[in-house]
């Protein structure tokens, strides 16, 4: 773990976003390739944003999307979905937390690993009646970000 802080400071910035998923339901393997940014919103919040380029299988090329709004408070994040609704909250630690969301009947959970900090993963499984896959996601910071 480099010398950097594991707080909010620290997340702000521009981050390359490697994306792996494994959809169990529909036998077929998927790639993300793009960048999030996290922009800070006031004293405690910021605003996650990714963007890039998803492939499922041989299927087409798309761009993909997302965005959350994270509150810190103490060593701890808020994470919600744009609309307010909320997601699930994960510690801030230099090793491995876990969190998980039920979403109707499908549970999804996810391990944060910030052991190599600045460099960070996020792993989540899902499943429920609608949903089986699982996704790693791996966070680099960029450079002069």
């Amino acid at each position: 773990m480099s010398d950097e802080v594991l707080d909010r400071a620290g997340f702000i910035g521009r981050w390359e976003v490697a994306r792996v998923i494994a959809d169990h339901r529909g036998a077929v393997e998927g790639v993300f390739d793009g960048f999030a940014v996290i922009v800070a919103e006031g004293k405690a919040a910021a605003t996650y944003a990714e963007e890039g380029l998803l492939r499922m299988g041989d299927g087409p090329q798309l761009t993909a999307t997302r965005a959350y709004r994270w509150q810190f408070s103490g060593d701890a994040v808020a994470v919600f979905f744009v609309d307010g609704r909320p997601f699930h909250r994960f510690r801030l630690d230099a090793g491995e937390v876990a969190a998980e969301h039920l979403c109707g009947a499908d549970l999804y959970r996810v391990r944060y690993d910030f052991a190599g900090w600045p460099f960070w993963t996020a792993r989540w499984e899902v499943q429920g009646p609608r949903k089986d896959y699982a996704m790693e996601s791996q966070y680099r910071r960029v450079n002069g970000a």
